[in-house]
């Protein structure tokens, strides 16, 4: 594999030497190039191992990159990586604008600065199964492609869900370059991924009964009910801030909100309203007589179609300008009264489920309750909650066994008495 090789010249400069074999094998030709400045030749040597441990192509020894030579490999313009994800994106069906602008973002920032030299067809330019391996390592380690953007800042270490879902789209770009004939195989397939760790599921704070009480009672008084909302019923932020007035139902007899419509993104940013991502997530959620009062109150004056918790200065509550003006400063003060954590607003709905699982209610119900669309989910997120259950579980188990030590039941003795007697 390519390495750097650092030598003190004797002029007091230093000099950084890439070296690796032609193709990576132990026989292959020893190849070098020479450079005055560390990152240069990080570059330089990440550009090599990209194509396969071979000279990049266009790059002329001691030169670099020239004008004579093609600044674009000699390949179809169309299946040069940044423009044929962005058109695979493009192309998808069933799938929101929100979704694809956040796809696009994934390829601009997170794969063009690897790939972008880089084909997805077959070829001297093809994206290989070792780059793909850089690249995994590279997000993981926080460290930029051989291209970063112009002024780009420092790059953060992405936990493993956030490298499993840009492995992802890519593979999936990659399969369709496989599916149109233009490569032979996915290189993708293969990849070992980080597995979620205990790093992921931290992120999810849950609240004790008292710790969210301390950061209620800091809440301003336009902030206090949507939170009590949020923590009592599990919703999602954009399906509460989308609640209108022609939501409040009943079922059963009992009081309940219908969730309907939620805020989503389109592909230019721009937020609007409209119905929830699947089947499950349109759901009735049942109300305690104290929700069932402040939605009461919400909806007092209003028309059918209002909102039930606006924004002061009307609209709905952007997620950012809640946090900053509601949020954070309650949370700022229940801190200096004793909270450790520091839960997100979107913990509230983890809260919820946590408080669900101590109250003994079954998981399917809590899926329903959350709009999940599998159980899977539901247990995913929150089955290591479930050792609360421990005691009614060594119950079971210990009353199971006791079972076992009894005799059998009467009209079975009866029957082995009457065969013994007919024998």
């Amino acid at each position: 594999m390519a390495s750097i090789r650092v030598r003190e010249r004797k002029d007091g400069g230093t000099t950084y030497t890439v070296t690796w074999r032609d193709g990576g094998a132990r026989t292959g030709k020893q190849e070098s190039e020479k450079f005055d400045d560390l990152k240069s030749s990080e570059r330089f040597r990440d550009l090599v191992k990209g194509h396969g441990e071979q000279w990049p192509p266009g790059w002329v020894k001691g030169r670099g990159f020239v004008e004579e030579q093609p600044a674009e490999p000699e390949t179809a313009p169309d299946t040069m990586f940044e423009a044929y994800a962005l058109n695979f994106v493009e192309l998808l069906t069933g799938v929101q604008g929100g979704t694809k602008a956040k796809y696009r973002q994934m390829i601009e920032c997170n794969m063009v600065p690897w790939f972008r030299d880089f084909s997805v067809a077959d070829g001297p330019e093809s994206i290989t199964g070792d780059a793909i391996k850089l690249w995994v390592n590279d997000l993981e380690a926080g460290r930029w492609g051989p291209y970063p953007p112009e002024g780009a800042r420092k790059r953060r270490k992405y936990r493993a869900k956030t490298v499993r879902d840009n492995h992802g789209l890519l593979s999936s770009i990659l399969q369709a370059a496989v599916l149109g004939e233009k490569r032979a195989t996915n290189p993708c397939v293969g990849t070992r991924l980080p597995r979620p760790d205990d790093t992921d599921s931290d992120e999810m704070c849950f609240l004790e009964h008292w710790e969210y009480a301390l950061v209620h009672k800091h809440l301003k008084a336009d902030a206090a009910d949507i939170v009590e909302l949020a923590v009592g019923t599990g919703m999602r932020w954009g399906e509460l801030t989308a609640l209108q007035k022609r939501d409040i139902v009943r079922r059963n007899g009992r009081p309940a909100v219908r969730i309907q419509r939620t805020w989503k993104l389109d592909e230019h940013g721009k937020r609007y309203m409209g119905p929830p991502k699947t089947k499950r997530s349109r759901r009735t959620i049942v109300l305690t007589p104290r929700l069932s009062a402040i939605v009461q109150r919400a909806a007092r004056g209003k028309a059918t179609e209002d909102l039930l918790f606006p924004a002061p200065e009307g609209g709905a509550w952007l997620p950012a300008t809640f946090r900053r003006q509601r949020w954070l400063p309650a949370i700022a003060k229940a801190q200096d009264e004793g909270l450790t954590k520091t839960p997100r607003a979107h913990d509230l709905r983890h809260t919820h489920a946590s408080w669900m699982i101590a109250a003994r209610i079954p998981l399917p119900a809590i899926q329903a309750r959350l709009g999940h669309e599998s159980i899977q989910t539901t247990v995913d997120r929150y089955g290591h909650l479930l050792d609360i259950l421990d005691d009614e579980v060594i119950a079971a188990v210990d009353h199971a066994f006791t079972l076992t030590q009894a005799g059998a039941p009467a009209d079975v003795l009866l029957a082995r008495e009457e065969v013994a007697a007919a024998a």
